[in-house]
C-alpha cells in the first residue's frame, strides 16, 4: 500500500545521491528527444551522477509507449498530411500529445530504488512534481491516495493509474519508466496546454483528451520559461539536490545519433516496435 508522500522516505545521503547533472536540452524533434533519453540510460554506469534533463518539442508531436499499437488508434494518413511528428518511446504507457508542454527525464542508479517496487518508485520520484504543483497553488495528489478508480486506454492522458497525478479529478501529465542493469530512466510531461483541435481529429475514435488537465485550464497562466525555475526549486527541495548545469557528453551524443539513425528514424521501430540495434 502506498504511503502519503514524504520527501524523506528515502535516505538520499545513504545512497550518495546529492549531486545531479542538469541538462536543459531546449527544443528538439520527437525522434531526437527520445534518442537522447535512451542514450542517457544506455551510457549510465555505476557510480555516475544522476541526471535531470529538461526538454521541449520542436513541432506538434505524438509519442506512444513501447507496446502501443498506434496504427489501431491513429489515422496515420492524416498524421502525415498534418506533418505531426511521431515517435515510439522505450517506456510503457499510451499515446501522449506534445505541443504546449515541458518534458523531463531522470536517469538514476538502480540503487536509488533497489528496495522499492515499480509503484513505490513512481511515488517517490514523482514527488517533485507534486511539490511543484502545490507551489503553484494546485491541490495535486496521486490517484490512489484520492481513492479514484483506475482506468486503462490507448491514450495516456485519458487513462489513470494508481501513481498518476491528478488535479480536480483529472490526470495532469504522464510518467513512464525503463530499467537497465545499472540505471533507471523515468520521463514525463508537464502539460501547460493541449491543442485539442489539432490532435483530436488524428484519432480513429474518441481521443479522450477532454479528460486530461492542463496548467492553463487550472488557471495557471505561465509559460515554460517561467515554469522552469519553479520546477528546479521544487526538485532541489524535494531531493536535497545540488543541480549542476551540464551538456551531453561526447559518448552520450554518439549514442544518441546512432539511436536516431538506426532506430528512431525508422518505420520498423516507430510503427511496428521492431529494434535492429
Amino acid at each position: 500500500m502506498l504511503k502519503q508522500y514524504n520527501p524523506n522516505m528515502l535516505n538520499i545521503e545513504k545512497t550518495g545521491v546529492k549531486r545531479w547533472r542538469l541538462i536543459d536540452s531546449g527544443a528538439g524533434s520527437a525522434k531526437w528527444n527520445m534518442a537522447v533519453d535512451e542514450a542517457l540510460l544506455r551510457s549510465y554506469k555505476e557510480g555516475d551522477t544522476p541526471v535531470l534533463r529538461l526538454y521541449r518539442w520542436q513541432t506538434s508531436s505524438i509519442s506512444f509507449g513501447r507496446f502501443s499499437r498506434p496504427e489501431e488508434t491513429l489515422d496515420y494518413a492524416r498524421v502525415r498530411y498534418d506533418a505531426v511528428d511521431t515517435v515510439r518511446r522505450i517506456t510503457g504507457g499510451g499515446i501522449l500529445v506534445h505541443s504546449g508542454d515541458l518534458s523531463y527525464s531522470l536517469t538514476v542508479p538502480r540503487a536509488l530504488i533497489k528496495e522499492r517496487g515499480v509503484k513505490e518508485s513512481y511515488h517517490y520520484l514523482c514527488g517533485f512534481l507534486i511539490a511543484l504543483y502545490r507551489r503553484l497553488g494546485l491541490d495535486a495528489g496521486f490517484a490512489r491516495e484520492r481513492r479514484l478508480e483506475t482506468s486503462g486506454g490507448d491514450v495516456c492522458l485519458a487513462g489513470r493509474e494508481a501513481y498518476d497525478i491528478v488535479v480536480n479529478g483529472k490526470k495532469l501529465g504522464g510518467n513512464a519508466q525503463r530499467h537497465s542493469t545499472s540505471a533507471m530512466l523515468q520521463h514525463g510531461t508537464l502539460p501547460l496546454s493541449i491543442d485539442r483541435e489539432r490532435f483530436a481529429p488524428l484519432f480513429r475514435k474518441d481521443s479522450g483528451l477532454d479528460k486530461a488537465a492542463t496548467l492553463d485550464e487550472t488557471g495557471i497562466g505561465m509559460d515554460i520559461d517561467a515554469l522552469k525555475p519553479v520546477l528546479l526549486e521544487a526538485f532541489r527541495d524535494t531531493f536535497g539536490a545540488r543541480l549542476e548545469p551540464d551538456t551531453l557528453r561526447e559518448e552520450e551524443k554518439v549514442h544518441a545519433q546512432t539511436l536516431l539513425d538506426k532506430k528512431y528514424a525508422t518505420e520498423a521501430w516507430n510503427v511496428h516496435g521492431k529494434e535492429r540495434i
